[in-house]
Order: C-alpha cells, then sequence, then structure tokens
C-alpha cells in the first residue's frame, strides 16, 4: 500500500509540473521581530507561528498543515476537533465525551496541544472563537515543544490587536438540532501605540443524542503596547467555561459498533456531566535588537478546575441475550502551571554561509490533584448488567464508591540550540539539540514516588532547492515521554521505574509554492516509539508494549487555484503495528485508530462576488478501536455542501449542510466499547457582520 501511494504521489507531481510558478513570497507580516502570525491569502498560509523562527513553510523540513481562518469560517466550524478533521494523518479520538484528543500519524494524545507556542495540555474541549489558525507539526517535536509531541502538536494561534484601526465583527448560527452560538471580535485603538482587542463568544450545544445538550462561555480581552517600531508587549486573558453531557456513544456488537442505536444513550442524564473552568493569562514581549537579531520572553499561567462523571457500556452487547454491562466513574481534577520562555533569533552571514540560528529557554512547573470514584448501584456493586433498548432503563447509581486520590508535581526546565544553515542558494542544512531536564514527584493515595528524566533530543535535516519556490528535503527528529501517561497527574512506584518512551521520525518530501497562493506538498515517514504505552482495550488504562511502528504517505494542497476558487486536498495513506511482543500485545497487532487510507477536502467557488458556493468530502476507511483488534469501525464517506452570500460589505449569510446523504457513519471510539456515532444529516444557518 505505502509503494503503491508512493508512486500515485510522484503521477500527481506531473499536473502541477505544467503549471506556471510564480515566484513565491517569503517572510512574515503582523508582530514585531520574530513572532511569524502566518499572513495567509484565503486558505494558503505562508509560515507557522510555532517554528519559532521567520522561515516560509517552503523551506521547513518537516510536514505542517495550517487551517486559516477563512477556512475555519467557511466550514462553519467552532470547535477544535471539528476543525482537525480536514488535516491528513490526524485521526479524532472520542476523549471519553469530555476532551479534545486526537492521534497524529498513529500516536494518541491528549496533551500535545499548545496556545501561541506554549503548552496547554489540560484536558478539554478548545473552542475557535478566538483564534486565527491553527497548525499542526508532524512528526517528532521535541526541540521545539520538549516532552511529547511524538507523532506531533497542534498549535492555536490566538487573534491580537491591530493597533492602528478600529474594526468588528459579530455572528450568529444556528442548526437543526437546536444548537446555536453568537461570537463577537472588538478591536480599537486606544492611542498612537496602545490597542485592545476583545472576543467573546456564547454557545449552547445539540446534536442527534438523546440527551445530549451543554453550554460555553468565553472571553478574551488583549492589550498590545508598541511604544517604538522595534518593541511590542501583549498581555492576554482567556476564559472557558464549558459544560456539557458526559457521551460515550455506542458499545460493540459482533465485533462492529452497534448499529440502528444512534441516538440511544448509554449513561445517565443526572450522572453524565462534564464541568470545566479555565483561565489562561499571558504576557508577551517581543524586541528587535537589530537588523538581523531579535528576542521574546513569553508568560503563561494557567489554572483549571474540572470535574466530570460518567456512566458507559463497558461491555459489548451479548448478541444472544441482548444485554451489556455497565460501568462508569467520576473524576475531579485542579491544576495548575507555569511557563517561561524565551527565544534568540540571528539572520546573518558567516562569510558565504547563511544562517538562521534559534536559542531558546524554557521554564515550567504544574501542580494536579485529583480524586476519583467509582459507582454504586442500587443492589450493590460497581457495575450493572441492562437490557438493551432504544430507550435504557438504567439502574439507579451514585458515583461513590472506591475513592482514589492523585496528586504530582512536575519541574522542567530546558535550552536548545538550532541552526539553519544555507550553503548555497540550493542547499540549506538544518541541525539542533535539546536537553530537557524533567522532574515529577507524585502520589496514589498517599502512597509516593519520585523520577528524574534527563534526555537530549536531536534534530536534523537537508533541504536541496531546484528553485526558489521548491523544496525537496530529508530530515531525522526525536522526542520522548515519561512514563507517567501523558498528564502526569499521578506516579507509582512501577511507573518510576521506567525509562521514558522515545519517538524517532524519519521523514522525506517534496514543498512546491506553485503560485504565491497555493501550495503543494508531499511527505513519506517512518516513525518508530519504543517502550510504547496504549490503553487498555477493556479497562482504557495504560499499558506497556514495546516497539511499534507508524509509516505512511501524506500529500496536499491548499490556496487558491483560480482567482474564483480556493481549496484544501488532504490525502494520507498509512500503516502501523506492534514490533515486539509482549504479553500484552504480540507483534504484528495493528496500531489502534490508524485507517490505512484517509482523505478531505473542502473547496469555495465564488460564482459571483457576493456569491459562492462550497463541498466538502471526508473519507476514512475502515480501522481497530484499540490494540486488542478485536473490533472494527467500518469506511465512511461524508459529503458536506455549504452556500455564501455577501447582501453588502458588512453583511453575509451562510448554508453549511453536514451529511447530505445521511450516512451512518462511526467518526471514533475510545475503547472498544465506547464508539462515537456520527451526526445525521443537518444545516446550520450563519449571519456574519463587520463594523
Amino acid at each position: 500500500m505505502i509503494r503503491t501511494a508512493v508512486l500515485l504521489a510522484g503521477t500527481a507531481l506531473l499536473t502541477p509540473a505544467l503549471a506556471h510558478a510564480d515566484e513565491a513570497v517569503a517572510g512574515s507580516e503582523g508582530r514585531v521581530a520574530i513572532v511569524v502570525t502566518g499572513k495567509a491569502d484565503g486558505y494558503r498560509p505562508e509560515d507557522a507561528n510555532a517554528i519559532k523562527t521567520p522561515t516560509p513553510l517552503v523551506d521547513v523540513p518537516q510536514s505542517v498543515a495550517v487551517l486559516t481562518r477563512e477556512q475555519l469560517d467557511d466550514q462553519a466550524v467552532t470547535q477544535l476537533g471539528e476543525a482537525l478533521r480536514y488535516v491528513p494523518g490526524v485521526v479524532l479520538g472520542q476523549g471519553e465525551g469530555h476532551r479534545d484528543q486526537v492521534n497524529l500519524r498513529g500516536q494518541n494524545t491528549t496533551a500535545d496541544f499548545y496556545l501561541d507556542g506554549l503548552r496547554d495540555d489540560t484536558q478539554y474541549y478548545r473552542s475557535l472563537y478566538n483564534i486565527e489558525r491553527v497548525e499542526v507539526l508532524k512528526g517528532a517535536n521535541a526541540l521545539l515543544f520538549g516532552r511529547g509531541g511524538g507523532g506531533g502538536v497542534v498549535n492555536r494561534v490566538s487573534k491580537t490587536p491591530d493597533i492602528d484601526k478600529a474594526k468588528g465583527a459579530a455572528s450568529a448560527g444556528v442548526d437543526t438540532f437546536g444548537a446555536f452560538s453568537i461570537a463577537g471580535d472588538l478591536n480599537q485603538p486606544l492611542g498612537s501605540n496602545l490597542g485592545a482587542r476583545l472576543n467573546a463568544t456564547y454557545e449552547e450545544f445539540r446534536n442527534h443524542r438523546q440527551a445530549f445538550d451543554g453550554r460555553f462561555i468565553g472571553v478574551n480581552p488583549t492589550l498590545a503596547f508598541q511604544p517604538d517600531a522595534d518593541t511590542r508587549v501583549e498581555l492576554s486573558y482567556n476564559y472557558d467555561d464549558d459544560e456539557r453531557t458526559t457521551d460515550r456513544g455506542v458499545p460493540s456488537i459482533n465485533g462492529g459498533p452497534l448499529k440502528g442505536y444512534d441516538d440511544t444513550f448509554f449513561g445517565s442524564e443526572a450522572l453524565n456531566i462534564a464541568r470545566v473552568k479555565a483561565h489562561i493569562a499571558q504576557a508577551r514581549l517581543d524586541h528587535q535588537l537589530a537588523d538581523n537579531l531579535t528576542f521574546n520572553v513569553i508568560g503563561q499561567y494557567s489554572h483549571t478546575d474540572k470535574y466530570y462523571g460518567n456512566l458507559f457500556a463497558g461491555s459489548a452487547v451479548d448478541p444472544v441475550t441482548k444485554t451489556l454491562t455497565l460501568s462508569g466513574y467520576s473524576s475531579a481534577t485542579e491544576r495548575e502551571s507555569w511557563i517561561g520562555q524565551t527565544n534568540l533569533v540571528w539572520e546573518g552571514r558567516t562569510g558565504p554561509i547563511g544562517h538562521t540560528l534559534l536559542a531558546g529557554f524554557e521554564v515550567s512547573k504544574q501542580d494536579t490533584a485529583g480524586l476519583r470514584f467509582d459507582p454504586s448501584f442500587a443492589g450493590g456493586g460497581t457495575t450493572a448488567v441492562v437490557t438493551l433498548a432504544k430507550d435504557l432503563v438504567v439502574p439507579a447509581a451514585t458515583l461513590t464508591a472506591n475513592r482514589r486520590a492523585t496528586e504530582s508535581s512536575v519541574d522542567t526546565w530546558s535550552a536548545y540550540l538550532q541552526d539553519q544553515v544555507e550553503l548555497a542558494p540550493f542547499l540549506q542544512i538544518i541541525g539542533g539539540v535539546r536537553y530537557d531536564q524533567f522532574k515529577i514527584a507524585g502520589a496514589v493515595n498517599g502512597v509516593g514516588a519520585k523520577r528524574t528524566d534527563r534526555k537530549w533530543s536531536p534534530r536534523a535535516g537537508v533541504i536541496l532547492k531546484p528553485r526558489k519556490e521548491m523544496s525537496l528535503y530529508a530530515s531525522f527528529t526525536r522526542s520522548f515521554l515519561p512514563q507517567s501517561g501523558d498528564q502526569f497527574g499521578s506516579l507509582d512506584a512501577t511507573q518510576a521505574t521506567l525509562d521514558p518512551e522515545q519517538f524517532e521520525n524519519i521523514e522525506a518530501g517534496l514543498k512546491w509554492d506553485l503560485h504565491a497562493n497555493l501550495a503543494f506538498t508531499a511527505a513519506v515517514y517512518r516513525l518508530t516509539r519504543d517502550n510504547t504505552r496504549f490503553n487498555n482495550p477493556v479497562t482504557g488504562l495504560a499499558e506497556l508494549s514495546g516497539r511499534t511502528r507508524a509509516q505512511g504517505v501524506e500529500l496536499s494542497l491548499a490556496g487558491r487555484i483560480l482567482p474564483q476558487l480556493q481549496t484544501s486536498l488532504g490525502l494520507a495513506w498509512q500503516e502501523g503495528e506492534v514490533r515486539s511482543a509482549t504479553a500484552s500485545a504480540p507483534a504484528g497487532r495493528k496500531l489502534a485508530q490508524l485507517p490505512n487510507f484517509q482523505a478531505s477536502a473542502w473547496t469555495r467557488y465564488d460564482v459571483t462576488k457576493r456569491f459562492g458556493l462550497g463541498l466538502g468530502l471526508t473519507h476514512q476507511s475502515s480501522m481497530f478501536t484499540t490494540i486488542s483488534n478485536a473490533v472494527r469501525l467500518p469506511a465512511w464517506t461524508r459529503v458536506d455542501t455549504a452556500a455564501f452570500f455577501d447582501v453588502n460589505d458588512r453583511l453575509s449569510l451562510q448554508l453549511n449542510v453536514e451529511n447530505l446523504f445521511d450516512t451512518d457513519y462511526f467518526p471514533s471510539a475510545h475503547t472498544d466499547n465506547n464508539i462515537t456515532t456520527g451526526k445525521p444529516l443537518n444545516a446550520r444557518l450563519t449571519v456574519r457582520a463587520k463594523f
């Protein structure tokens, strides 16, 4: 399959080769100094905030996907998970119905999320109301981000104040389930060198499920001060208040998802509740010391209070008796985090050789405390057997049994150095290394353990540029993950004896700016993970399986093909398996939630200056729900459409239709018996105003 994909990738290049490729636009605009805000024309970005240097994407030796604000608006998405379905190589996880969770190149993660380049790893759902764009950097990324990031990272880039111009926008949308949202974005200069921006939203959730509802409140004020042309200071505060039903989908039967019960809620309306309040405050200073020397200093404080309770299907449906077992638990978590980071970038030459040198330092502290309770069903016991029905009869229960208390304190400091060297106009090399000291002290029910890991994470690559707007690259990166789960909520005596997981990513690819507004990328990779952790298919808890390997091919095309037509296309062929036999997973077992083929396409065609049409397609081949390989989700294809109408220069209407052909599909899972059901045909009407 992979060899065939490589041949297809080569064939795909023949058509672009016939097109005239204008000179690509390089460099960055927007923020002062080294911050690359990602100027974009429509769906095509030029650079990435998370790269930390002013490097055009065509010269970055790794696969990077960027979802611009214009694309997010055209697709009418308000949540991060909804947006990521259009990124090749990204598979959405269910997240137990209370958090963002993704599989990046076959690597499951709940923690590899970032906000403006700083870690945002608490388990919750992320809204996009105050986000300018979303960046997905694939492959191991420890040099830039530290621990984790084995399959990649997801970085959200915030909207920031424009000091020179007053402007505002508002939107309101409602869908056929009754879900709705309102949002406002106000930017106001407060003087010649001071500006403020306020983003806010209120959203209510509804879908096809029997008992699902919820609401989200988000407020994000930001202040920017620019005393001179070389300096900019930004202060921001982000408040998220999310409450929703914890919905873990349907169980399996006979090795596949239970069909015909897409609306049935396998839980308790009273107990299946998730609440989170998240506070994130950021301060940032960017300063240009000289024409070729810049630095920034960034600080972030976050505090999160979270609770969720859930009952869920704890077993498959017995095909003979038509019964299943219900299980559940509740969890309360409080987390406080501090992060400080500074970066220095020098762009210059030593004789005929050019350099983009990055030197950085990061320090962080994170304290987490958690409580967990099991269910107590009427009549005793922490599980209950129920009879399958469209309206499930759930025995009375409380979440009060078997208290488990956890706590942890994580302290890290890191230093990194990287140089992108231009040896000739057609040849660049990149090399760098990061050193991390990671200390964790944790306890479970008062029994504590400690561990310190000190790791070096290298990055190396070579870039050939037969043309200014084209690059051929090869790269090697390494990352690590200490053995306490990616949330580091606790540490027990066994985990304290285990070496960290290690990720090694080898990648080669082609990037071609076909013209200033259209970019094509192709990448082939092999990602090896040692001392691997995966979730047990029954308990959902982490276990070790030795070595795994994922490999694949990814293709993407983003930007404006014609003046009236812009598109975002993605294809991914991939495969992954366990490579070393252990008691938990024999060699040859396929990786969970890694479909062999994915395809996504979104296009917008402007028929006139005021009227446009949109068409989207998402396809995913079949995949196993867990490493047990006992349950397989069937392949599915979903078609979406949209229509856009500008009433005038300030007011527009938008209609998005999701799942046009009412496909019955199962997009994600958490265990073998927590399987998400896809939404049926529905429509969303959005009104947007500018002022």
